[in-house]
């Protein structure tokens, strides 16, 4: 059982609406609500159920405007506080939720029948569970030696360190050392004399702790401190602390541990110094006590060889607790903390100081601010990189490699369509732009689909009998086409009525001879998509604070823009041809600081002034945060923010292409609204990209095929953005003679 003590969350006013009494009730766990009236006593209780059987009974009539009360079950159970664990569990193997009650029926907390392995407890509103990111404590501890203004400075290092948590240490001397924390008593031996002399010496007054936790907040890290003693505690309940750590050498203190599970509040333990047997008593305390716990694997050492400190014991430590658990690491460098996230730690604690060298045991096993840093990225790096334990599936990353780099089947004759396929008719060759070699065996003995030519390659749609889209005339409002390469936009231009096509070139495009392909003019609208990658790996970035770069950058697409014009001799004529470009701004490590994002955006509007643009226009693309350049995965930073993109737009009067995957990606990663985004940018945009897009880096997915809300884009985009043109950009689209275009037309052209 798990006690809840952060009622507010289950607590509604008897008065209160009915619709926002379903909006409370969608958003705690277990879905259990408990009305209370003026005197905040408890009246009834209403569950998910309760809802479900009054809306089943009300059907059509039901009046969601209506007070909460005329749905409370008020004959529910409970018990008083004080109640024996016993009678508790009783209750719980009848009920999900038992409510703890005063003699005044006010609700003291909420005990749960949860199972701990879905434990999950909240910090100053950070999550801390199994599937959160990892809480990472930066131990300031005593490292601050008796200055508040060095703890000012090591918060600051934790904030710029990319830290959750800053931690304190506190303690009473005199309640704490049986020799009233005399640090001259000959008595005590080296160990303890010397340890008594430093905290005698080193120990922030309690308005000075005070003061530290108030600029954690100020300053938007996590305070967080570790009572050593009774006394300690009730001074950190009479701050507020929202959560405690209790050290080591406390595991095996009972009272103290009781003392902090009647707090309330969450608790994290160290179990260095402790044998097993130690931890599974604490472990019996508290879940007696109904406590919202983590334990932390740790060695007491200062520091520790590396051969003892045994990470594997963390999924012992997971096992015995059946809660979260972390870790808490006193060993040099920053490695084995990082590899402790790999061994299933949801916390991880390392102490930070700001010069090694400093009098006190802990600024020897310390890390610097910028080791520090380096720890967080490794941890976040790991912690993302865990991923799931679902069946394996293929990555975006790694759909376009396999295309690249992969193996096909491929026919070797012409076959006709309703011919046998035979084995001896199919060969694996690359790339892998169609079916894998491993449906080899699927496809020999069948009927086949479509007319085959010798070189063909098969498509899955080949070993389906459901229906395969084929191209027809569709009917749209605005501007519409598809994206072509040379090669074949006379087969797909003549299978449809587009409007436009748009040209998607290769660096080696630029240097073919157009005579080649065109016949006669082609009475359509013309778009360029520019290429990213040029000769000798240069990708394209305008922003590039290499100025030998950026210049490149700017000569490359000087010569898309001059390919351009030639090619659109071979098309009806325009005011201006746009060109759509992905105009840099990525970095390789991670985001970048705001000034250098903005030092990158000075950079392009500088290449953009260079360029001879007559008879062009150029309409940056808008990006996702995590592009796929070539098989692997960057970080972006230009035209990813709808505010950037709009006043970049409002200031130097550009139109860009809107990209709809890639901006519902970028929705996603900001935990923003897509819907707001729309609103700000569709006013700039001349050209649309329309494509599917799931979770923050998987784009170009088949319309339906993601979370993209189609009629509510649709709806904005016909509204603030009626002019402008799009092409269907699904990945692969153009495979098996542009399936997967006909396939997103033919759902476009519902909302559209």
């Amino acid at each position: 059982m798990i006690f809840e003590r952060n009622i507010s969350k289950y607590i509604v006013h008897i008065e209160t609406p009915l619709t926002a009494v379903l909006e409370k009730i969608s958003t705690v766990k277990g879905r259990v609500l408990f009305g209370v009236d003026e005197q905040n006593r408890v009246i009834g209780v209403l569950t998910n159920g309760d809802l479900i059987r009054w809306l089943s009974r009300t059907k059509n009539q039901a009046n969601l405007n209506i007070s909460v009360q005329h749905l409370l079950n008020k004959d529910f159970a409970y018990v008083k506080e004080g109640a024996s664990s016993e009678s508790i569990r009783a209750l719980l193997s009848e009920f999900l939720f038992v409510p703890i009650l005063d003699n005044q029926f006010h609700l003291i907390s909420v005990v749960c029948r949860r199972s701990r392995q879905e434990q999950e407890f909240f910090i100053d509103g950070y999550k801390v569970s199994h599937n959160a990111p990892v809480f990472v404590i930066a131990e300031i501890g005593n490292n601050h030696n008796g200055s508040l203004e060095r703890a000012r400075r090591l918060i600051d290092a934790a904030i710029r360190a990319g830290a959750d948590c800053a931690k304190f240490q506190i303690r009473d001397m005199g309640e704490l050392y049986s020799n009233t924390g005399n640090a001259d008593d000959a008595k005590e031996n080296l160990g303890s004399q010397y340890t008594l002399d430093l905290l005698s010496r080193f120990q922030l007054s309690i308005d000075e702790m005070f003061k530290a936790f108030d600029y954690c907040k100020d300053k938007g890290i996590i305070p967080l401190c570790t009572p050593w003693d009774k006394s300690s505690v009730a001074v950190l309940e009479e701050y507020g602390m929202s959560a405690y750590k209790i050290a080591s050498a406390d595991l095996t203190n009972h009272d103290l541990i009781k003392t902090l599970i009647d707090t309330g509040k969450p608790l994290i333990l160290s179990t260095g110094m402790s044998t097993e047997l130690e931890i599974k008593k604490a472990v019996t305390l508290l879940n007696d006590g109904g406590a919202q716990y983590a334990l932390l694997h740790c060695n007491s050492c200062y520091p520790p060889p590396f051969k003892d400190i045994h990470l594997s014991y963390i999924s012992r430590l997971k096992e015995l607790s059946q809660t979260i658990v972390g870790y808490s690491g006193h060993e040099r460098g920053i490695n084995v903390a990082i590899a402790a996230v790999a061994c299933g730690a949801r916390i991880v604690e390392k102490h930070l100081t700001e010069d090694t060298t400093l009098e006190g045991s802990d600024h020897k096993v310390s890390l610097l601010p910028d080791e520090f840093k380096k720890l967080v990225e490794g941890v976040r790096q790991v912690d993302s990189a865990l991923g799931s334990i679902n069946e394996r599936s293929v990555s975006q990353g790694e759909e376009m490699n396999r295309a690249t780099l992969a193996k096909s089947l491929f026919i070797n004759q012409a076959l006709s369509k309703g011919q046998i396929i035979e084995a001896e008719m199919l060969e694996v060759k690359s790339p892998g732009h169609g079916l894998q070699p491993s449906y080899k065996s699927e496809l020999i003995g069948r009927d086949a689909l479509r007319d085959l030519k010798k070189g063909d390659v098969f498509y899955p749609s080949d070993l389906e009998n459901e229906r395969v889209f084929e191209a027809r005339d569709y009917e749209f409002s605005r501007n519409w086409g598809v994206p072509v390469r040379f090669h074949d936009y006379a087969e797909l231009m003549n299978k449809t009525n587009v409007s436009l096509l748009e040209f998607h070139l290769s660096y080696k495009d630029l240097e073919v001879e157009l005579n080649n392909f065109f016949i006669k003019k082609v009475d359509l609208d013309l778009v360029v998509h520019s290429p990213e990658l040029f000769a000798g790996d240069h990708v394209l970035d305008l922003c590039s604070p290499d100025e030998k770069y950026r210049l490149h950058s700017i000569k490359e697409m000087q010569r898309v823009i001059n390919f351009t014009r030639l090619l659109s001799n071979f098309f009806r004529p325009q005011k201006k041809i746009g060109i759509i470009t992905n105009v840099g701004g990525f970095s390789e490590s991670g985001f970048l600081p705001k000034e250098q994002k903005a030092i990158r955006l000075q950079n392009l509007i500088l290449s953009l002034k260079t360029l001879n643009t007559e008879g062009v226009e150029i309409w940056p693309q808008t990006m996702p945060p995590f592009p796929w350049h070539f098989g692997g995965q960057r970080y972006h930073n230009i035209f990813v923010e709808a505010e950037e993109i709009v006043k970049f737009c409002k200031e130097f009067k550009y139109r860009i292409c809107l990209d709809i995957s890639h901006s519902k990606l970028a929705s996603n990663f900001g935990e923003s609204s897509f819907s707001s985004f729309l609103e700000k940018v569709s006013p700039y945009t001349a050209h649309l990209h329309i494509a599917d897009a799931k979770g923050i880096d998987d784009e170009g997915l088949q319309i339906e095929k993601g979370e993209v809300d189609f009629s509510s884009l649709a709806k904005i985009l016909n509204q603030k953005a009626p002019l402008a043109s799009f092409i269907p950009e699904v990945w692969q689209g153009h495979e098996n003679s542009g399936e997967g275009f006909w396939c997103a037309l033919e759902k476009l052209e519902q909302y559209f």
